[in-house]
Formats: structure tokens, C-alpha cells, sequence
């Protein structure tokens, strides 16, 4: 999903408020207008919603990191909130490669023990049919 800053013309020629509806595959990008930390900035996206949610995400850390400290400094607040983020984003990447390592193992566990049981009971199906 790219998501792109709008120019003052394309501000101008699609005024806020015009929302189209929700995005469709391969849809035209939309403008959107979103207020993060008391700022409006207006966007481009293929998913208007999911822009608002994103938007959301951010002006949340912004104000989380605003509260624990005295910096009233926006571009320090951004840059500690998009540390956060990406704290996040980190850990979340960091959780999903040892769950597919985990899944990759029981994938492996599962197989040998049905390859196995397979073996088991062509081994019983032969004394049978032997007997």
C-alpha cells in the first residue's frame, strides 16, 4: 500500500469530504485528508480506510510519547514515535520468524510420524494378507 502526500493543487481539485467508496483492486489512488498530532495532512492511497487507520496508529505513539515527556517539540515526537513503530514492527517481524520456524518443525514432526504410522500399517496389512 503507497500512501503519498497530496500537492496544494491536488488539495484544491478534490476537496476534503469527497470520499469515494472503499478501495477495489488495482482502484485509482483517492485523496484523503487525516489529522495526526493536531496537523492536517492530505494524502493519496488506494484505501482511504486503511489510511485513517494508519493515521490513527500514528497520531496514538505521537501522543503516548508527548505524554511521558516534557517535549513539545513535533519533529522530536514524530521521531520517537516512529522509533516506536518500528520497535514494534521489529519485534512483530522477530515473532514470526521463529513461529515459521516452529511451524516449519511440527510440519516436519507431523510428517515423519504419518510416514511412520504409514509404515506400521503397511507392515499389518502385509502380515494379514500373508497370515
Amino acid at each position: 500500500m503507497m500512501v503519498a502526500a497530496m500537492s496544494e493543487a491536488q488539495q484544491s481539485a478534490n476537496p476534503a469530504g469527497t470520499a469515494k467508496p472503499a478501495a477495489q483492486p488495482n482502484a485509482e489512488p483517492q485523496s484523503i485528508s487525516v489529522s495526526i498530532y493536531d496537523q492536517t495532512y492530505h494524502l493519496r492511497g488506494t484505501d482511504p480506510e486503511y489510511i485513517r487507520q494508519l493515521a490513527e496508529i500514528v497520531d496514538g505513539k505521537m501522543r503516548a510519547v508527548s505524554a511521558q515527556g516534557a517535549t513539545v517539540d513535533s519533529l522530536r515526537v514524530a521521531v520517537l514515535a516512529a522509533l516506536n513503530i518500528a520497535d514494534e514492527l521489529q519485534t512483530t517481524r522477530e515473532q514470526q520468524e521463529q513461529l515459521a520456524g516452529v511451524i516449519g518443525m511440527t510440519q516436519s514432526s507431523v510428517k515423519s510420524r504419518a510416514d511412520s504410522l504409514a509404515g506400521l500399517l503397511d507392515a499389518v496389512l502385509d502380515g494379514r494378507k500373508a497370515g
